[in-house]
């Protein structure tokens, strides 16, 4: 063969294989991008969705999802609402604003938001420590206190929580941190206490608590619990204790106020994907736990009641199919 033949083949099949990857290429599905609005790297959310979004890509075909470090949970829902999230985690008394357009949400309207589950109880954590002096809410007057980072629900049971004690906001000397900077700075002496709500164990209060030299105490807040749900309803806000066990040194139980954590998508979510979200979430439940032990606590029973939105239609199909669903159980509170 001449040459040129061989090159005039070449060519030929150069062309051939370009226009097979090509119709290989015009074959394949778009992939569908998710975006998880998770939390703080020191808390619950940020590692419970990164579990989330591997099982997410590895099981779903055509589905890649990632975890985004966020100040959670009323960042988590304006994203949602802006379309920057697609799947988020918060607070129940944070969605229960955010689906009735108030407080946080009070400038720009509800938040088009529907449940997959309720995870988990998150544990009002007051941290003080030994020798500050500090052994009641009402020791705060005065202090210097983080009350969470600015656009989380932290803060906003914080403030709830020092409202319902008799303090105002200015009643304390405000800096507003996530709760690994509330570690850091509480080590230094920059900071006399701090709140966060979050799961049993959190990794920023472990390593407080492993500190060398170091002895922390927790403030009980059940006393205000009742002042709590008077005014913004029995549903929300919940009776839980952090046993001594939590966390090291702690020598005695605290009774604190309870709050669930909810799993969240828009109303626009296609009902099928919706369903294979909530679906995995039980059929992976063991790989999840493996990342954080919250996600053990997750139940068919328990995923289906307590949320202050309403479930999204691919949630109810899985529940239904897993006859666990209850249209009176199932219903938002108020509705």
């Amino acid at each position: 063969m001449t040459r040129a033949g061989c090159v005039l083949l070449s060519a030929v099949a150069v062309i051939a294989s370009a226009a097979a990857c090509g119709a290989d290429h015009a074959a394949r599905p778009p992939v569908k991008r998710l975006s998880i609005a998770t939390g703080g790297t020191g808390g619950v959310y940020y590692p419970y969705g990164g579990a989330l979004a591997k099982i997410i890509s590895d099981d779903l075909p055509g589905v890649q999802a990632t975890a985004e470090v966020t100040a959670a949970s009323v960042d988590n829902l304006k994203f949602l609402r802006d379309g920057r999230s697609d799947i988020a985690f918060t607070l129940a008394d944070t969605l229960a604003d955010a689906v009735k357009g108030s407080g946080a949400f009070a400038a720009t309207g509800a938040v088009p938001a529907q449940a997959l589950a309720v995870l988990y109880t998150n544990y009002t954590h007051i941290v003080a420590l030994e020798g500050s002096g500090i052994r009641s809410i009402g020791d705060l007057r005065g202090r210097v206190v983080s009350t969470g980072a600015a656009g989380s629900g932290t803060e906003l049971i914080a403030l709830r929580v020092l409202e319902a004690a008799g303090l105002q906001p200015n009643d304390v000397r405000r800096q507003s941190l996530a709760v690994s900077a509330s570690v850091d700075a509480i080590k230094d002496g920059k900071l006399d206490a701090f709140f966060w709500s979050g799961g049993l164990p959190t990794a920023a209060i472990l390593d407080l608590a492993n500190t060398p030299r170091t002895r922390m105490v927790l403030l009980p807040s059940g006393d205000v619990l009742p002042s709590l749900q008077n005014r913004y309803g029995a549903g929300l806000y919940l009776p839980v204790t952090i046993a001594a066990s939590a966390y090291p040194g702690l020598s005695s139980p605290t009774d604190v106020v309870g709050v669930a954590n909810l799993l969240v998508v828009g109303t626009s979510m296609p009902e099928d994907l919706a369903y294979q979200i909530t679906r995995l979430l039980f059929d992976r439940q063991a790989q999840l736990a493996a990342i954080h032990p919250e996600a053990a606590n997750l139940s068919l029973r328990t995923a289906v009641a307590g949320s202050p939105a309403a479930f999204h239609p691919g949630a109810i199909r899985f529940y239904r199919e897993k006859r666990v669903w209850n249209e009176a159980q199932g219903r938002p509170f108020g509705g």
